[in-house]
């Protein structure tokens, strides 16, 4: 502000004092923003974080239950009987409104509904151990898919309250102060201008008394 050219006038000042009261309103409407994104990312971190130990600890029994087939199975069956994958996974993706963020939701469809499709070979040379691995598999492939959308929800509001709080921070700590600093100046130069008048008004007086005296 103090780089600035003002115009010491009741207009100029009538402006600054519109564009305080709008700023003061945006800043608060901000701020609110600004906490209600830091309530809403707090309760996806913790859902993150419960999806993420759900998603290990079934990604652990799988890989178990895999390595005990490997052990069982020789290399070449293993992959001969995962070669040819039956059921087929359509992903869909929609977006939701959440305070001004588009975050994306997640979904899937499978080819068809049959829980066995996910078994691409025959019971006869393959372990339980690699039907129970494909088991876990496909239950906590749903949690890791709500997982990826819960860290991408997280990114997203992070990014969002961060450019949220500089706003908040350039309103607070730079336009409004500098509003203010402006709006003080032009009164001060009004005040001083009003006086300055009325100094001359009364010296105008004097002398046109004086004069009216010496015609007398």
């Amino acid at each position: 502000m103090a780089n600035a050219v003002i115009t010491p006038t009741r207009m100029v000042l009538n402006q600054y004092k519109k564009r305080l009261k709008t700023a003061r309103k945006g800043h608060k409407l901000m701020k609110d923003k600004c906490d209600e994104l830091m309530r809403q990312f707090m309760e996806v971190v913790r859902l993150n974080k419960e999806l993420r130990l759900k998603v290990e600890a079934g990604l652990t029994e799988a890989f178990a239950s895999l390595t005990v087939a490997s052990a069982i199975m020789s290399p070449e069956m293993l992959e001969q009987a995962l070669l040819y994958p039956r059921q087929t996974v359509e992903l869909s993706m929609k977006y939701k409104n959440v305070m001004s963020v588009n975050v994306p939701q997640y979904s899937f469809k499978t080819k068809n509904d049959d829980p066995s499709e996910i078994y691409p070979y025959g019971f006869a040379m393959t372990s339980g151990e690699l039907d129970d691995a494909l088991q876990k598999l496909a239950t906590v492939f749903q949690d890791m898919l709500e997982l990826a959308q819960v860290e991408k929800t997280m990114q997203l509001l992070a990014a969002e309250i961060e450019k949220t709080r500089r706003r908040v921070n350039a309103l607070e700590y730079v336009m409004i102060p500098e509003m203010e600093e402006a709006i003080r100046y032009i009164t001060m130069k009004l005040e001083e201008n009003d006086n300055s008048t009325k100094v001359r008004l009364l010296k105008v007086k004097e002398m046109v008394l004086e004069q009216a005296h010496d015609f007398t």
